[in-house]
């Protein structure tokens, strides 16, 4: 392909690099929007040309799983998986666990970072195993897994390393709905790993929370990067939420559930408005700061992997004036424990 042709030799200038591609030594980015012919889905070629050009900005070794590993006094902590790295060693994936395990309490699962580059999924799914794990596991059994995508954590990036989204590819048997943004995707490493490790748990799950961010670079770098992807001819972009929303399963409502965590993380940053459509991110709210979607599991999205029936997406906004990384990183915190203090409740 002409276009292709002309993007290798992009990248054979390469001197510097930018968080959404590749940089030339002219200074111009190499958006991943541009790779291949528009309106054509990429082929294999193309896949290979984006997976190249996504630039390694942090480490997994170094950042998470020093973290990780000083959780081992006082928990399991099992390696369930790894995802190949052609770069280097493979990614050993890990899950924390809580050691009183007991089929007496209700058992919750908390997983951060299927959208890599979602840091205050990661951090925050990390904080409240630290922090605030212990407590409650004098009432639940906890699982948390802090990083479900370690190649998207590195490069800062939405999909894994073959150019899928993992928070699409826990059920590539779901419901295909022709221009639907949210679709399933082909089934993936980290899914795979994570799904082969619960039925191994064989775990009755009362909870799931699965921790992530809406980033500007959602329509900026990672809507514009999937219609090159897809061969979709759109460059339309929608309207990012300056605020904290959660993500509901029309087929598991828990109303009272969801004002229980919206009240635990507005005493630490703001929920976010609807727009002038009275709709966020382009989707119907079922009540303040909550949109509701079709079955998490016909979407293909981890919050679907179980059969929880108290079970949400959480998204923080990273990029708000009005929030601090810490401050996103404690409200992913806030709505853990919102969540479990209302199920403690009951």
């Amino acid at each position: 392909m002409i276009a292709s042709a002309v993007l290798i030799l992009i990248i054979m200038t390469v001197t510097t690099t930018a968080i959404s591609g590749l940089s030339t030594a002219s200074g111009e980015t190499f958006h991943p929007s541009t790779i291949g012919t528009p309106g054509k889905p990429w082929s294999v070629e193309e896949y290979k040309l984006w997976s190249d050009t996504r630039v390694k900005h942090r480490c997994y070794f170094t950042n998470i799983l020093p973290q990780v590993e000083s959780l081992r006094g006082d928990f399991d902590v099992l390696q369930y998986g790894e995802i190949s790295n052609e770069e280097s060693k493979a990614f050993p994936l890990f899950a924390v666990r809580t050691r009183d395990w007991s089929n007496d309490k209700p058992s919750v699962m908390i997983t951060g970072g299927v959208h890599g580059y979602e840091t205050s999924g990661v951090q925050g799914a990390l904080l409240f195993a630290s922090e605030r794990a212990a407590h409650y596991s004098q009432h639940f059994n906890l699982l948390v897994i802090p990083c479900v995508s370690p190649w998207g954590y590195e490069r800062i990036q939405r999909w894994n390393a073959k150019g899928v989204d993992p928070n699409r590819s826990f059920n590539p048997d779901g419901d295909i709905v022709d221009g639907r943004s949210f679709n399933p995707e082909a089934a993936t490493e980290e899914s795979a790993a994570l799904i082969q490790f619960l039925r191994d748990m064989a775990c009755d799950w009362t909870c799931h929370l699965d921790l992530h961010e809406t980033t500007d670079s959602d329509e900026t770098e990672f809507r514009p990067a999937k219609n090159a992807r897809d061969g979709i001819l759109d460059d339309t972009k929608g309207e990012i939420p300056d605020g904290f929303y959660l993500v509901q399963d029309e087929t598991s409502p828990k109303p009272e559930w969801f004002t229980a965590m919206i009240e635990a993380v507005r005493k630490v940053t703001h929920i976010a408005p609807v727009d002038a459509d009275g709709k966020l991110i382009g989707e119907p709210v079922s009540q303040e700061g909550v949109i509701q979607i079709p079955s998490k599991k016909s979407l293909g999205l981890c919050c679907g992997v179980t059969n929880a029936p108290y079970r949400a997406t959480t998204e923080v906004y990273p990029d708000s004036p009005n929030a601090t990384p810490e401050q996103c990183n404690q409200a992913q915190v806030a709505c853990i424990e919102g969540a479990l203090d209302h199920i403690l409740s009951l």
